[in-house]
This record gives structure tokens, sequence and C-alpha cells, in this order.
């Protein structure tokens, strides 16, 4: 009952907001460890700029062409490699997948992943990782320039609710990555993200296949009928408990249009997740619209919640 009352008047906030009132005493700070309310603005924060003193990792450029999975398609990704990899010796490094690569890859992209990943790597808050930036695939013979909109096969892979883009990264992308770097087959240190269609292309891999990832991060996701994935909340309440963490972000000012309203879709999603105190979750929340803005400010935050526990596992 509390965590129901606390999104209540989380809810409440957000209309008052939309009307040009000001939002509740208390309102722009944590409502508890679930339910998470950020105003704004969204600046980046420190963790997203480099640092003397801060190893920072290596990033490579490759492309796939050889899936049978997703036969005729052409799949653009990065790797990146921290600084640390070597150190550790014959260990095997945490993984973490993200959908839509090139907008977390780099210092020009709008996550910052990878400088994220060398600050929290670097204070231990987060175990030796190995990032995976991949792009949607493109049926055709050469890839599309530009990305958002250009790779024909996104929503396909995406929004689909299956288990086929899962398959897609367990039985083809990890073991091509694995021929050159040491991957961790714990799937308690291997971890999936996603904005958008990639945000519930992210939760669809670990609510499918959980012996390979079970930690999520969802930005702004399309939990909408944009292919059947507004079925996940009732997934969620109706099945047996998946040993998954989830992170979702989202803003009330997020799309609504004929695939559904994006907004209602992720808290429902955070409902779902409460129902029965049965998972480990977190909703950032805030007024944002259909952006990386929040997501990207609170992205070194959302890394060190979802791998808060890293040393423990084994």
């Amino acid at each position: 009952m509390k965590n129901y009352a606390l999104f209540i008047i989380l809810i409440a906030a957000l209309s008052g907001m939309a009307r040009g009132e000001a939002p509740p005493a208390g309102m722009s700070v944590p409502l508890g460890e679930r339910v998470v309310f950020q105003p704004g603005p969204y600046p980046l924060l420190a963790q997203a700029e480099p640092l003397e003193g801060v190893p920072t990792g290596t990033i490579t450029h490759h492309v796939f062409s050889g899936s049978k999975i997703y036969p005729a398609t052409l799949h653009e990704y990065w790797i990146y490699l921290p600084a640390q990899y070597l150190a550790a010796g014959e260990s095997r490094a945490a993984v973490m997948v993200f959908q839509d690569g090139h907008a977390y890859v780099g210092q020009k992209s709008s996550f910052r992943a990878t400088t994220v990943f060398d600050h929290l790597i670097a204070a231990g808050e987060m175990p030796v990782t190995i990032g995976i930036f991949i792009e949607p695939g493109h049926r055709g013979d050469k890839l599309p320039n530009g990305y958002w909109g250009k790779r024909n096969n996104r929503s396909v892979e995406y929004d689909t609710p299956d288990d086929t883009y899962a398959r897609f990264l367990i039985e083809e992308i990890l073991p091509e990555v694995a021929k050159k770097y040491r991957l961790t087959d714990n799937p308690e240190l291997r971890a999936i993200s996603g904005a958008s269609s990639g945000g519930i292309c992210a939760f669809k891999c670990a609510w499918h296949r959980p012996d390979h990832f079970r930690k999520v991060h969802s930005t702004i996701g399309s939990f909408t009928n944009i292919r059947g994935g507004h079925v996940y909340p009732a997934l969620i309440r109706k099945s047996e408990a998946k040993p998954i963490r989830v992170y979702l972000q989202d803003g009330m000012n997020d799309l609504d249009n004929a695939h559904g309203n994006w907004w209602l879709g992720n808290q429902q999603m955070a409902r779902a997740l409460a129902y029965e105190n049965r998972y480990d979750y977190r909703f950032v929340a805030g007024v944002g619209g259909h952006d990386h803005k929040q997501g990207a400010a609170d992205f070194p935050d959302a890394m060190r919640w979802l791998w808060r526990d890293w040393q423990k596992v084994r």
C-alpha cells in the first residue's frame, strides 16, 4: 500500500506540473527506493566528461554480416574494451549490450556511456565490463548513411515481443565477440540497455532469456502496441517472477499516438513490477519527452544502481 500511495502522489504531482502548478514539497527528492521523480533540468553529470587520471578504454568498429537468424542483414557495432581488462588477467569480463549503439558509444554520443564506464570501473562502482554497442540490422548490400530510421530491420528486431532478437545476441553476436575477448557466462554479470524501441528490446531479452541477461536499463521504452509489446505488464503480473533487475525511465511528455501512450505504458510496467513485491526495479520519472535528456543525465546513477552489488556476485 505504501508504494501504491507514493505512486499516486507522483502522478498527481506530475499532473499538477502539466497545469503549471508547483510540485509538493519533497517531490524533487526520491520517493523511495523504487519510484524517483526528477523535475529537471537534466544536465550531464561529471562522469560523462573525460578526466585526467581516469584510465580510458578503447573502442573498435565492426560489421556483422553472417546472421542466420536475420538473414541478409548487416549489423554495425562497436566494442568498448576497458583499460582494466588486460590487468584482470584470465578473469572473464562482465558484458553490457546496448541497442542503437551509436547513441551510447564515444564522447559525441547522447549518453557518453563509454566515458561513464571509464569513471565507474575505475572507482570500483561497476565491474570490468566489455560494452557491445550494436545497431539494428539493415537488409541490403551496404549500410546506409545515418542511424535513426535508416536501418530497415529495426522494428522487426526490437519491437517484436518474442525471443528471436535475444537468440541473435546469444547465438551470434556474443560468440563473435568472444572469439577475441573473454566474456562472462554468468547472467548476473550481463546487462542490456536501450531507449525507445531499444528499451522494450532490452527488457524482452532479459524477460525471455534470464539465463543470459539479468540486468535491464530502459529509457523512454516503447511498451506500447507497435508490434504487441503492450502485453508485458500483464505478463509480468501473471507469470512466475523472473530473476531480473529492471531500471525504467520516462517523462510525462513522451509520445502519444496510434501505438499507445509511452508515459502510461511505462507507468504500467512500473506498477506491474511492483506487484506483490516480486521484482527489484527502479522507475525514474520526469517531465521530458521522447528524447535522451533525462536518461543521459541519470545514466551514471542508473549504472551505479544496476551494478550496485556486483562484488558479491560469484
